[in-house]
């Protein structure tokens, strides 16, 4: 199939994914901690053209997962989740940033003890998050954190993210209020959606884990920004594909696919730094765009020249 990429100008290029690149990486993501089950149910809101929603809806798939499918306004996803009672919860950061707003102004409103008790509950949750790794704490999942599951139907277990950055803040937050492991996914539709993915169980937030089982990365040296692969102590350069999952280049475009393939390396054109435990923390981009939390490409020079 053609998926075309959000590019900031000029025509959108058509990726070609294949039955192996999809089948590759909705397979690796089971092995890399998404574990669902045939008992799950999940939600499906985001646009089924995009390649992070055909991996989730292939992944489903192999385990039987029931899909439910939102009403078509996503204002009411929350009214949605309630109805359907997902317990697997795959979005993106611009929602969960909207989640994270609505839950701390509901906590805004609270009475005084009421207030004191909810902010006692993530406050404690968040130590124990940071120092043992653990979402759940029996007494305060029981008495505060029931109240912002129902936010979500109230049999969220497991949530994931991708598409763009989010907030290591906002990462922690939900995953205390949900008492559930919220995962980071990152890639390109090139690679066929997701290439890494943090895992489960890891407490720290702010870096979108290792490579999944079906891929390779490596970094490419960018001299003129000064990173490079051998820097102490975190390597640090152009983040690098290679594997089944990666596209074989564009419909109809080969001086693009030979400009982002070399080599049989998909360059991504964003800087990464590994950290200690072998994960992956995106730092920079090779090229001077960047993306917004909805998704959307921006080039700062063509906004720069429009001001001055």
């Amino acid at each position: 199939m053609f998926c075309y990429t959000s590019g900031t100008t000029g025509v959108p290029k058509a990726v070609k994914i294949s039955h192996k690149n999809i089948l590759s990486v909705s397979t690796a993501a089971n092995y890399a901690g998404v574990e669902v089950f045939a008992e799950d149910v999940v939600i499906s809101y985001l646009p089924l053209a995009h390649s992070f929603e055909k991996v989730l809806f292939v992944l489903c798939m192999f385990k039987g997962v029931k899909i439910g499918y939102y009403a078509g306004d996503v204002l009411k996803i929350t009214d949605d989740c309630m109805e359907l009672q997902p317990t697997f919860f795959p979005s993106v950061p611009r929602l969960y940033n909207k989640i994270y707003d609505k839950i701390n102004s509901r906590l805004a409103e609270l009475r005084p003890v009421s207030k004191f008790l909810a902010n006692r509950a993530i406050s404690s949750k968040t130590y124990y998050l940071n120092t043992q790794g653990t979402v759940n704490y029996a007494m305060y999942d029981a008495i505060v954190c029931a109240k912002f599951k129902a936010f979500l139907g109230g049999r969220v277990r497991f949530m994931a993210t991708g598409s763009a950055p989010i907030s290591p803040e906002v990462i922690n937050f939900l995953k205390v209020c949900f008492c559930c492991p919220l995962v980071e996914g990152y890639g390109q539709t090139e690679s066929c959606a997701c290439s890494c993915i943090s895992v489960p169980v890891d407490p720290i937030a702010g870096h979108v884990g290792g490579p999944l089982p079906c891929i390779k990365l490596r970094l490419a040296d960018l001299p003129d920004m000064n990173y490079f692969a051998n820097d102490k102590p975190y390597p640090r350069g152009e983040i690098c594909f290679a594997g089944p999952s990666v596209t074989e280049g564009y419909f109809k475009d080969e001086a693009k696919t030979k400009e982002t393939i070399k080599n049989g390396w998909l360059h991504t054109g964003d800087v990464g730094m590994i950290m200690p435990n072998g994960s992956v923390k995106i730092i920079d981009r090779a090229k001077n765009i960047f993306k917004l939390a909805q998704g959307e490409y921006i080039a700062p020079e063509k906004i720069e020249g429009i001001f001055c």
